[in-house]
């Protein structure tokens, strides 16, 4: 008789003398007690003419901080063993390469090629906060190797939500980005082990303009699917497989933008059914995404000279972060401090373009009176808020030490002196 195959062996490394290491270099790499120092002063701190405002939320979120607990857990816990990294833990630039430091071997994510060949059952594999597609998983199983497993909750409701749509013949309209990880993790439960779930991936209003247009008229099924291409599951059908839909997201997507395509696609069953009988829809934008874009909406309410929008560029939360603030004032998408150059020169990226450009500040280079703006995605961490904080009051003729006496003093601090603009 055949020996039964191997399966992958999830690990707790979440033991408490373990994570009491952790704990304390995640606190000495990541956090701030400047960042804390002005939370406590109510988000606001003001040196000569230059007043810094952060949101009320921004930065690491649970499933952030847990990700990289685990991460680095990993790593006390099998010290000897070699450990590997399905994509990014998180998207955020300067913490994967703290774990590259650490010995932590990036996979490729887009797809399995040799690099999984060399996968030992005497290896350990992390899953990121993203999670993986089912196809990655089952080669863990075949392989038979430890695995921690960081999977986001909030990720893993999203995936029970259009594993039951796919149980019911329900297509499910994922709002997303079809090429990330989350989404392509995702779509994969959409799709289910057996392959016969049904999913498509729509990003843009225009898109679900088009797709609502279909379901109510028809069209050229050939123009559809080319439309769409990479976006959709095996043997998708727009004539067969929109008639009973549910809507989904990745769980950090714009949050009026998701509920206007939820509401868009129900609008259009309704007109072609007379009710919305083949409709569903779930909530699944996760909590912190939601809080973070609550608190930007609320800074923006007062008046500001500019924003500085902190994170990883390939970071979607962070990015509709960005998508909030621009229409309201100009908004520079940073990666963090080192994009703050001398003279008013701010060096960004440009979410239209996607390529980071360099604009000047005239605000910032003025000898006026200004309020600077500050927010970050769920996966940057408050170290680099406080780099940016500190990089803004330098330009600004303010040095650290006077930031941090003026923190260590506990009053608010308007002075009168100029500021030397550098």
């Amino acid at each position: 008789m055949d020996a039964s195959p191997a399966r992958s062996r999830r690990v707790n490394v979440r033991t408490p003398e373990v994570m009491k290491l952790v704990e304390a270099e995640v606190a000495r790499h990541y956090e701030s007690s400047l960042v804390e120092k002005v939370r406590m002063r109510g988000g606001e701190l003001t040196v000569g003419n230059t007043s810094i405002r952060l949101a009320k939320q921004f930065g690491f979120c649970y499933g952030v901080e847990r990700a990289i607990d685990l991460a680095y857990a990993s790593r006390r816990v099998f010290p000897d063993r070699r450990i590997f990294l399905i994509g990014e833990i998180i998207h955020n630039p300067e913490v994967n390469a703290q774990l590259a430091q650490m010995g932590i071997v990036t996979l490729p994510w887009q797809k399995m090629d040799e690099n999984y060949d060399n996968i030992t059952d005497e290896d350990v594999v992390i899953v990121p906060a993203f999670g993986a597609p089912l196809a990655f998983v089952d080669r863990l199983n075949k392989i038979g190797c430890r695995v921690v497993d960081t999977t986001c909750g909030d990720v893993m409701k999203v995936w029970k939500r259009v594993h039951g749509f796919a149980k019911e013949e329900i297509t499910s309209i994922i709002h997303g980005k079809a090429g990330h990880e989350e989404t392509r993790a995702t779509a994969s439960r959409a799709a289910g082990a057996d392959g016969k779930g049904r999913y498509l991936v729509v990003l843009t209003l225009d898109q679900v303009d088009y797709v609502c247009d279909y379901m109510e008229h028809g069209g050229n099924a050939e123009e559809f699917l080319e439309k769409f291409a990479g976006a959709y599951s095996e043997g998708f059908d727009p004539d067969k497989h929109l008639k009973r839909v549910g809507v989904a997201n990745q769980t950090t997507m714009l949050k009026s933008e998701t509920e206007e395509i939820q509401r868009r696609i129900q609008a259009a069953i309704q007109r072609r059914d007379g009710d919305d009988h083949n409709f569903s829809v779930f909530d699944t934008i996760c909590g912190a995404t939601q809080e973070r874009q609550d608190a930007l909406f609320n800074l923006l309410e007062r008046p500001l000279n500019l924003l500085l929008v902190v994170g990883g560029y390939n970071s979607s939360n962070t990015t509709h972060l960005v998508e909030i603030g621009e229409k309201a004032l100009p908004t520079f998408f940073i990666r963090n401090a080192d994009c703050l150059h001398q003279f008013g020169e701010i060096i960004h990226f440009d979410i239209h373009q996607k390529t980071e450009v360099g604009s000047y500040s005239e605000a910032l280079a003025s000898d006026q009176h200004i309020v600077v703006g500050i927010t970050a995605g769920a996966s940057c961490p408050n170290n680099l808020i406080e780099e940016t904080i500190l990089k803004v009051f330098e330009w600004r003729g303010v040095d650290a030490d006077t930031v941090h006496s003026v923190l260590e003093a506990g009053i608010p601090v308007h002075t009168s002196a100029k500021s030397k603009v550098l």
